[in-house]
């Protein structure tokens, strides 16, 4: 797996696309989630609602602290300047695609207080969608990936990334972009040791991992802890319990 993530770094596949904008969005949503939670000591909650007709809104409830987090980790990876080399240009790229991703699922909540189940008064705070919700929409970011190449702009005479116009469009600063055409993973390969043997979940995953070679059925015995008693003072006592279970693996061939 680590050799495989380094070869994924190496070259610029959609893959790599991925797993940039999926970190970086990850960072930039526990960041903002450790300030509104009072674990981290540089920062607090969301103090910039930017919601017009603000006298109306009463803040009594920790927003998430969106805008420390990707102030925070832009400068982490050091994106102050944007570099020249293609390669860079893209990874820069996608990881602001991860940010972006977070930034859309920023939501304001509110409660409302007043007599009688009146809205006199609402406390509202920002407040991120889960994690998951992030994960879907970059999942969809991987299937449409565009391919990218860097042209130079007459007005300025820097280079940028352009991609084959869709539909009219130019690339937008929401697609994921990679410059190489990702290999078959399915199969051995110099970047992949392939998904034969790879264990899996038969109601969720083993048609999509084992790339529709189908998959090996087998019974196998596993120990756990049972039983469990907390015992004066203080440990727990178990028991070993032995339970049969199956297990699917990927086919081969």
């Amino acid at each position: 797996m680590y050799l495989l993530c380094c070869l994924l770094c190496i070259l610029a596949f959609k893959e790599t696309a991925f797993l940039l904008a999926v970190s970086s969005a990850a960072l930039t949503h526990a960041l903002a989630k450790a300030c509104s939670s009072g674990r981290m000591e540089r920062c607090t909650c969301d103090e910039s609602p930017g919601i017009q007709h603000r006298e109306a809104w009463q803040w009594g409830v920790c927003g998430d602290n969106l805008k420390y987090s990707t102030k925070f980790l832009k400068k982490f990876l050091g994106q102050k300047r944007v570099s020249k080399d293609l390669r860079a240009q893209v990874d820069a790229h996608n990881i602001n695609v991860g940010i972006r991703a977070v930034k859309s699922a920023l939501k304001t909540t509110c409660k409302c207080h007043g007599v009688s189940g009146s809205c006199a008064v609402r406390t509202c705070w920002k407040q991120l969608s889960p994690f998951h919700d992030t994960g879907r929409l970059l999942k969809y970011r991987y299937d449409t990936a565009v391919r990218v190449l860097s042209v130079t702009n007459t007005a300025t005479g820097e280079t940028e990334l352009a991609g084959p116009r869709r539909h009219g469009q130019s690339l937008r600063t929401t697609d994921l972009v990679y410059l190489d055409d990702s290999p078959s993973f399915c199969r051995p390969s110099r970047y992949s040791p392939g998904t034969g043997g790879r264990s899996c979940a038969k109601d969720t995953s083993c048609q999509s991992l084992c790339c529709g070679r189908g998959y090996n059925t087998a019974m196998r015995l596993t120990s756990l802890s049972c039983h469990c008693q907390v015992r004066w003072c203080c440990h727990v006592e178990c028991q070993t319990c032995v339970r049969e279970e199956e297990v699917y693996t990927c086919k081969t061939a």
